[in-house]
């Protein structure tokens, strides 16, 4: 009997090719559902297209991230950068009124899925929050008691452990990664960015999680990467947002 997985996504950031890159490569698998952790707009060039994408997912569960609450009016622009504040104002105008009301209605983090299972965008502790360190990860673990959460937000792939002996670091590197979950352990998992890495590489970026064995594997695939920084250009985004995607900052 095939075991359960599910496909886990975050940080798109409206690049429509890293997206329709990975759908075409996972379009074959079968899947429990689709987990979504947020970020679908903001500094690429195609957010209706690619809200209008994950709106059809089957089975999809999302939670919101802070790009898409700023695009849609629930949330201020002042925490942002000047570029990001740019993509924010130029992708509010350019969303269709029926995905705004879906970004609108994303619900906030962290979310319960049951058996062990939570996900959220930045943080357990805080939807907003950046969770680099190990600190940032004892927060975290504190807030709830789960087996496994998956988050987004700092575009890096890597996994928290927490054992009896404390809590371990682990970079996801590398074309395939993988990291499982033993008895009595719990797990932090950043998927990474589909659609802007900020790991020095340039792949786009998604997770599979097989709940019945605790095993997460990280995959990581190439995209018409030169195609979405022309679209940015051309649309008159800034420059440096199109030319990151090359190298993966």
């Amino acid at each position: 009997m095939a075991k359960r997985r599910f496909l886990v996504l975050s940080d798109i950031h409206a690049n429509q090719e890293a997206l329709e890159a990975v759908l075409r490569a996972v379009s074959r698998r079968r899947y429990e559902g689709v987990l979504c952790l947020g970020d679908l707009v903001g500094y690429g060039a195609n957010p209706d297209p690619v809200v209008t994408r994950v709106r059809r997912l089957p089975r999809l569960v999302t939670v919101r991230g802070n790009h898409d609450k700023v695009v849609c009016g629930l949330a201020s622009a002042e925490n942002f950068n000047v570029a990001a504040r740019r993509a924010a104002d130029w992708t509010a105008a350019r969303l269709s009124r029926e995905n705004l009301a879906f970004l609108k209605a994303m619900p906030q983090g962290p979310k319960n899925l049951g058996d062990g299972m939570w996900i959220c965008h930045g943080s357990m502790a805080d939807e907003d929050a950046y969770l680099f360190s190990d600190y940032d990860a004892y927060e975290a673990f504190q807030h709830a008691d789960f087996e496994i959460c998956f988050f987004g937000h700092t575009h890096f792939p890597c996994a928290f452990r927490q054992t009896k002996a404390g809590i371990e670091f682990h970079p996801l590197k590398g074309e395939v990664a993988e990291i499982v979950r033993n008895p009595g352990e719990r797990l932090l998992v950043n998927p990474g960015s589909v659609g802007q890495p900020r790991d020095r590489n340039p792949w786009a970026s998604f997770g599979e999680y097989y709940p019945d064995v605790g095993r997460f594997v990280l995959r990581r695939i190439p995209y018409a990467a030169e195609r979405a920084r022309a679209k940015i250009l051309r649309a008159g985004l800034p420059e440096n947002l199109g030319n990151r995607l090359l190298v993966g900052t």
